[in-house]
């Protein structure tokens, strides 16, 4: 089990720009590991991360970001509801794949950090 006390303390380290960029990252690895089956506990792991990062962040966004990711958070949290089901599925495993590298494209966008 994660300490997430430890992972807190150091995301919280990193401005907001760069916190939405680890974000962002992770909607990438969850659409990337998301083409091999074996990587189910992978993805798991970072929904569960994401959901936490985003929980941590939001709130000091900008409100269009925060809704954004609040958005974001919900879904992964529905996501988590259905895993065995969604996992099981090539075509539900290609649909979050394919919502997740468009989440990691806006939230990258919003950082700013591509400026």
């Amino acid at each position: 089990m994660k300490d997430w006390t430890i992972i807190r303390e150091r995301y919280m380290r990193d401005p907001l720009p760069v916190r939405l960029g680890s974000l962002a990252a992770n909607l990438s690895r969850i659409k990337s590991f998301s083409a091999d089956e074996n990587s189910r506990e992978a993805v798991a792991s970072l929904i569960d991360e994401s959901k936490m990062f985003i929980e941590w962040t939001a709130a000091q966004a900008e409100i269009n970001t925060a809704v954004l990711m609040v958005d974001v958070q919900v879904q992964l949290a529905l996501w988590q509801i259905r895993w065995d089901r969604i996992w099981k599925d090539p075509t539900q495993r290609k649909q979050i794949a394919e919502q997740s590298g468009r989440w990691s494209k806006q939230i990258l966008e919003l950082s700013g950090l591509l400026k």
